[in-house]
């Protein structure tokens, strides 16, 4: 991630985040379980006053990504910090409240 000099406060850092959703095994005597990677090793610094808009073609992980900020799907890795705090040190309901 490149690296930049500002007088802003980090509001959130995403640090390798990924997202992956398991898909349903074709029979009972499959072995391995697939993924979809929603998202994968994704890391951005968003700081105070700043408005951040997600452009992509369709089904390529914007939603996934805004839900996962949110706590509304568990992040499969990475850390999210709001703050400085890690995100999961707050109650999901708070963090869909403030952001």
């Amino acid at each position: 991630m490149a690296k930049y000099t500002t007088d802003k406060k980090v509001l959130i850092r995403v640090e390798n985040l990924k997202k992956y959703f398991p898909l349903k095994k074709k029979s009972i005597f499959d072995k391995e379980q697939l993924y979809v990677r929603a998202n994968d090793d994704i890391s951005l610094d968003i700081y105070e006053g700043e408005t951040l808009g997600l452009v992509g073609e369709s089904g390529c992980g914007k939603s996934t990504l805004g839900r996962t900020l949110l706590q509304l799907y568990e992040q499969t890795d990475g850390r999210t910090i709001y703050y400085g705090r890690d995100i999961e040190e707050f109650p999901p309901k708070y963090v869909s409240d403030i952001l």
